[in-house]
């Protein structure tokens, strides 16, 4: 599926946002820690029942790393929502967008 990504990261570029593909062969884990470690404000995921749903996980990693300070469970749960969502392929841009101006990035 390397063809996929490589037209996200492209439309990602083409609206002047600088976007990456992680082309080794490790889990989601590594792959996490991988973006955490260049700075990514966060990370589009798409696995095969994203595909099939013509979506894409947003996964903002600055507000997912602030989550587990939160103590009341109805802001934990509100917040994890924004810390990670899908949307239709077609709002990739825009979500993205939408998480980088969230942390003026």
């Amino acid at each position: 599926r390397i063809a996929d990504y490589q037209k996200m990261a492209q439309s990602l570029r083409g609206a002047a946002i600088r976007a990456e593909l992680y082309l080794g062969e490790s889990g989601m884990k590594a792959q996490m820690k991988y973006a955490d470690r260049r700075g990514s404000p966060c990370v589009v995921i798409q696995g095969g029942d994203e595909k099939a749903n013509g979506q894409v996980q947003i996964k903002d990693l600055v507000l997912g790393a602030t989550l587990t300070s939160i103590k009341d469970r109805d802001d934990y749960l509100k917040r994890q929502a924004e810390a990670q969502f899908a949307v239709p392929e077609g709002d990739l841009v825009k979500a993205v967008k939408g998480v980088l101006a969230r942390h003026k990035a």
